[in-house]
């Protein structure tokens, strides 16, 4: 691997082979996400606890403080919404130039493996990742789902490995029973996504089996950024994923933390 893209891999998983990424990137499809509405406030007070950003160039641009010392993997999927017809068809919509006008360390693009798109989708990601190899940018690749399709680890696995081999450097991916599967047959790190908002517990849970399970590491959003105390909640993530705590210690410093906002 070339000394830039692997500077760039170093700079989103930390030396400890894990990474806790900041999934701000919601508003691509879904708008004025609850927690979002106000991207800048949100960021900038969760940034110094995230080991990478994850959001589109436009909240970058207008709503990340530019002396921020933190790497971005940049959305650069998209192009439906949530209340199209054809939400799992997301091309290209930012240019290689562009993300490396914006600094990124790396960028994220979806894959929709089993739904009607799957080959644009996968294409898409070939192209991407041939672009990105030009500037030595790894590529994290998302393997969305859509309510129709399986959420097992026969199916992540699938998905996951697929996207290794068109050259993903890391897959993004969700958490399942089994999921030590999808991390073995994976050739890259595996991240796991967050997803909807669960009890902080569960979610504490959830990040702690993944990492057992060999996930590098977790990208969260909203299960951090509509938690009623974000910053709690991220630093109690942060001990699981960096300081090998369990989801009960995690808990603690969650509870310990909201407390002194008080």
């Amino acid at each position: 691997m070339d000394w830039g893209k692997q500077n760039r891999m170093d700079r989103i998983i930390r030396p400890d082979g894990h990474t806790l990424m900041l999934a701000v990137d919601h508003g691509y499809f879904l708008g004025p996400t609850s927690g979002l509405e106000k991207p800048r406030k949100m960021i900038m007070s969760l940034a110094p606890y995230a080991d990478c950003l994850m959001p589109t160039r436009g909240v970058l641009r207008n709503c990340v403080d530019t002396n921020i010392d933190i790497p971005v993997v940049l959305r650069v999927s998209g192009g439906t919404s949530v209340i199209g017809k054809e939400l799992l068809h997301e091309g290209i919509t930012v240019s290689m130039k562009d993300a490396v006008r914006l600094n990124v360390a790396g960028v994220a693009f979806s894959i929709m493996v089993g739904s009607e798109y799957e080959r644009d989708t996968i294409l898409g990601l070939s192209q991407v990742v041939d672009q990105a190899e030009e500037y030595g940018i790894p590529v994290v690749a998302v393997t969305a789902v859509g309510k129709e399709m399986a959420r097992d680890d026969r199916y992540f696995a699938l998905a996951s490995r697929i996207a290794a081999e068109h050259g993903a450097s890391i897959v993004k991916t969700y958490y399942c029973d089994r999921f030590e599967r999808v991390v073995d047959t994976c050739t890259v790190p595996v991240v796991i996504a967050g997803g909807k908002k669960l009890p902080e517990m569960e979610a504490l849970e959830m990040a702690y089996k993944a990492i057992e399970a060999g996930a590098a590491g977790v990208d969260m959003g909203r299960n951090i950024f509509q938690a009623d105390n974000p910053v709690a909640m991220i630093k109690a993530v942060r001990a699981i994923v960096h300081e090998k705590a369990t989801p009960r210690e995690a808990y603690n410093i969650l509870k310990a933390n909201s407390r002194k906002k008080k």
